[in-house]
């Protein structure tokens, strides 16, 4: 068995404990932004191929905006279960727990991923999606991956500046679940990964 893919997983989730131990937000961001670009160049598990690594020099990436961090509290949301299919891993359910109010940017669900283990799923589609970011959308949290920045006391660390484009922007092999109605907003964030020109392939 190739355990590549299980080592990419642990070390996402070190580089994101390594975030939530920084005291300054934004060294935290640029150590996950240097992590990021490390596991992309060179991790057998990366989801761009060969051409793509061979001409890598990292990761687009907006500047750190302060003023993007947030730590909203779950709020209460009608319970709702929608099934996402994907082309290689079949249906992901996933369970509403409750939303989170961003200032200047809307209201955004937060999910359940409802299959063994589980964990929290906050995916973004903003008005740079087809744009200068990923149609499909980004990813803001996704705790089954260990990318999670934290909270307490009932809120989440929502940081738009952390905002990441999911495996299958980089390569169509890839499979994930997009973001459903609920975390698709007409604002742009202009915040976090971004497309290079012409897209990843």
């Amino acid at each position: 068995m190739n355990l590549s893919l299980l080592d990419w997983r642990r070390r996402v989730a070190a580089l994101h404990a390594d975030v939530r131990s920084c005291a300054d937000p934004e060294q935290g961001w640029q150590r996950w932004r240097a992590g990021r670009d490390e596991l992309f160049a060179g991790h057998p598990a990366s989801p761009l191929d060969e051409q793509a690594r061979a001409g890598f020099a990292g990761l687009p990436v907006a500047p750190y905006d302060p003023a993007l961090r947030f730590e909203p509290l779950l709020e209460a949301a009608e319970p709702l279960r929608r099934e996402v299919p994907t082309a290689a891993d079949g249906v992901v359910p996933l369970e509403r727990i409750g939303a989170v109010e961003l200032p200047g940017v809307g209201r955004l669900d937060v999910w359940w991923v409802a299959l063994y283990g589980g964990g929290v799923f906050l995916p973004l589609r903003d008005g740079t999606a087809g744009g200068t970011t990923y149609g499909g959308g980004r990813y803001l949290l996704d705790t089954v991956k260990g990318a999670d920045l934290g909270g307490d006391d009932g809120r989440l660390v929502v940081d738009l500046n952390f905002a990441y484009h999911p495996s299958c922007a980089y390569d169509p092999r890839w499979s994930c679940p997009l973001a459903p109605e609920g975390n698709r907003v007409g604002t742009p964030v202009a915040a976090g990964e971004q497309l290079p020109p012409g897209g990843w392939y």
